[in-house]
């Protein structure tokens, strides 16, 4: 009988590897260029889009799924900044987290605070994270997520908590923070941070709606480990591996070494000084990581006691963790190339954008939020929206009478939540990636908080829209 049940038990449904989710995604985008008409908006003579001139080409200029292969290396190439930066940071990250410095922290909190610290050191890192992604963050902070993985081992939580802490936090911090639309403001003809004061505390609002939401889901899981939605995956909190040095430590008096402190500040103090650098009015970060990861990674290493060859193979090691990440995130870029040289980016975008020009004002200032979140699934890249949908926008929001402050932070809405489940962002694939959280695992999770994420941008737009705002 038990065979028999072995024998007609359903097979599980099991995602594909993420190569293959990549490569499908992309041979979508691939047919779709030959279904969606092909249209372009109007450029002037500087090139920048005219966006009440949209045209339909009246023939497909398809991207076949040869050529999209072909793509592959303009994708890299495009992606070439970001995917140093991340090699970079992940192998000074590789470097600090061989010391054991880490470990030791998190180690020595666990042990002082017992259970009734729980909260408050889930609390204390998410935040960190959010205020790092907020003044300083890039996909470069994407190398963060080890330490996630590690904290939650610690802690006996699972991987989606890892991403939680980490990413989930950071982009959160990304997408709200009051640093990160001064190409959008500037191409708006608004002053660069003139709406400082508003969006830092629409980022503290956002923060403590976004942990809530993870220390419910921690609380979930520890009254009852089978609410994991890991639980089928293979995550059990009674099964996972914590070495005996670990366990005398937190049974004992547990020593925080002054070696583990000094690397940790030192690893700390590198996103001080990014921090200070985009304050400053610096706008290119990716030189400044890579240039201070090498640094860090030399200086951590001298403070652990590591010899050149010891340090040189730590940061190699490093780099190889980062290998598949830095693949995916070549691959997101071939998205944008392929709808692109497929002329139905703009196709897209025009469609989605045109109705809001027949909506009252306080419901346009919600449409544009509610189109550049759709947007933003597949073209993840800030720089790359404001290029196509600002002249989109501003004539939009100067035919409503709309200030171009509410304008931008629409805007902004729209390119910051949807990043926490875009398939296309290789901040966030590559994420699950290396904390082994399956996509969809990730997508149910996160996409219930991201819906209520947008819900309340739309209502604080329609506020801001009502009572006159301007920025402050």
């Amino acid at each position: 009988m038990g065979k028999k049940e072995a024998g007609t038990k359903k097979k599980a449904f099991k995602m594909p590897h993420l190569l293959w989710i990549m490569l499908g995604l992309l041979l979508i985008a691939s047919i779709l260029t030959y279904i969606i008409p092909a249209g372009q908006f109007a450029t002037d003579e500087a090139g920048n889009v005219l966006g009440d001139q949209f045209n339909y080409l009246g023939y497909q200029t398809p991207v076949n799924p040869w050529q999209m292969l072909m793509m592959i290396v303009d994708g890299f190439s495009g992606s070439a900044a970001v995917i140093c930066t991340v090699l970079s940071m992940g192998a000074m990250t590789g470097v600090v987290l061989s010391t054991g410095a880490f470990d030791d922290i998190l180690n020595y909190a666990i042990f002082k605070l017992k259970d009734k610290g729980e909260m408050v050191l889930i609390s204390g890192l998410f935040i960190l994270m959010v205020y790092l992604g907020s003044f300083g963050g890039s996909d470069a902070l994407i190398a963060v997520v080890p330490i996630g993985v590690i904290f939650c081992k610690k802690m006996k939580l699972d991987p989606i908590c890892a991403i939680g802490v980490t990413t989930y936090a950071t982009l959160i911090g990304f997408g709200t923070g009051p640093t990160k639309q001064y190409i959008t403001q500037l191409m708006m003809g608004v002053p660069m941070y003139g709406a400082f004061g508003t969006m830092f505390i629409s980022q503290n609002f956002f923060m403590i709606v976004g942990l809530v939401f993870l220390l419910m889901y921690v609380k979930k899981i520890r009254k009852d480990p089978t609410k994991s939605l890991m639980w089928d995956e293979g995550w059990n909190p009674d099964a996972m591996e914590v070495n005996a040095s670990d366990e005398s430590k937190l049974g004992t008096d547990v020593k925080l070494p002054g070696r583990s402190v000094g690397i940790v500040l030192v690893f700390a103090l590198q996103y001080v000084i990014i921090v200070a650098y985009s304050l400053s009015g610096g706008t290119n970060t990716q030189p400044v990581m890579v240039a201070l990861a090498i640094l860090v990674s030399i200086i951590c290493g001298i403070i652990a006691g590591y010899s050149p060859d010891k340090l040189g193979d730590e940061f190699v090691k490093g780099l190889q963790s980062m290998a598949f990440v830095c693949f995916v995130i070549g691959l997101a870029r071939v998205m944008s190339l392929v709808l692109t040289d497929g002329n139905i980016l703009h196709t897209i975008v025009y469609v989605l954008t045109r109705p809001l020009m027949d909506l009252p004002r306080s419901v346009a200032s919600i449409g544009m939020t509610a189109i550049i979140s759709v947007i933003n699934l597949v073209i993840p890249s800030a720089t790359s929206k404001a290029a196509i949908l600002v002249p989109i926008i501003q004539p939009i929001a100067n035919t409503l009478g709309m200030d171009p402050n509410l304008a931008v932070q629409a805007f902004q809405y729209g390119d910051g939540f949807t990043n926490i489940v875009s398939p296309f962002l290789g901040w966030t694939i590559g994420s699950c990636a290396m904390a082994g959280v399956p996509y969809p695992k990730w997508l149910k999770w996160a996409l219930p908080k991201v819906l209520a994420f947008i819900v309340l941008g739309f209502v604080i737009m329609f506020i801001l829209t009502e009572s006159g705002w301007t920025a402050f």
